[in-house]
């Protein structure tokens, strides 16, 4: 059985968001203009559009 403490459970979300954020600097040293849209910022991050606009995780 695993015990997830407040410890592992911050390992984790800390380790998700060093993830996202190499991604996002990975797409920025691709890309062609000097920023990333909003729309590719989305596309990278896994979310879209929900029915209000705000944005929602896809998958």
């Amino acid at each position: 059985m695993l015990l997830l403490t407040a410890k592992t459970l911050q390992d984790h979300v800390a380790l998700a968001e060093i993830e996202l954020c190499g991604e996002l600097m990975i797409a920025a040293a691709t890309t062609d203009g000097e920023r990333l849209s909003r729309d590719r910022i989305d596309e990278v991050l896994r979310v879209s559009a929900g029915p209000e606009g705000q944005a929602a995780p896809v998958g």
